[in-house]
């Protein structure tokens, strides 16, 4: 009787595309796990906990309005870009500046990975929006911001909160 061996062959070996596909799927459950929804309130406060009101010129405001309108307050969004880049977590920060996914070649201006960007908790969030902000466009770095709250009356956005 001959022995077999359960070594994998050449040809069962997954392709790079496989990998990279797997990889995206095995992220999108992982961080989809730890995912949340902030209340207009909640992400208020947590802002302001971080020293986010006054930053910049920029009220709490004004960054509750941008969280909405990028991402509904929700942590784990992520949408892709027809360039392959992607815009995460909260504040929907792309990947072709901001942060490194799996492309080596990007400026990670942020220092982190994409991924850090979907965590709850929002202190990368909070480090890499700040840089963002620090640039000549501050926050009209995101057209979000620039179409929806810009130049408006944002009081409601933290009417109500006990900030």
């Amino acid at each position: 009787m001959e022995a077999r061996s359960w070594a994998p062959r050449g040809h069962l070996c997954p392709s790079g595309s496989m990998l990279l596909a797997f990889a995206s799927l095995l992220g999108c459950l992982l961080t989809s796990s730890q995912a949340r929804v902030y209340s207009r309130c909640e992400l208020a406060k947590v802002l302001q906990d971080f020293g986010m009101e006054g930053y910049r010129g920029y009220t709490l405001a004004d960054w509750v309005c941008l969280a909405y309108f990028t991402s509904g307050f929700n942590t784990a969004a992520v949408d892709h870009e027809a360039d392959g880049s992607t815009n995460n977590g909260i504040f929907q920060i792309n990947s072709r500046k901001w942060c490194k996914n799996l492309n080596t070649e990007v400026p990670n201006v942020c220092q982190m990975y994409c991924s850090d960007l979907l965590n709850p908790n929002l202190k990368d969030t909070v480090i890499c929006a700040m840089k963002i902000t620090q640039q000549p466009q501050g926050l009209a770095s995101w057209e979000a911001w620039r179409r929806h709250c810009q130049g408006k009356d944002l009081t409601d956005w933290v009417d109500g909160c006990d900030l």
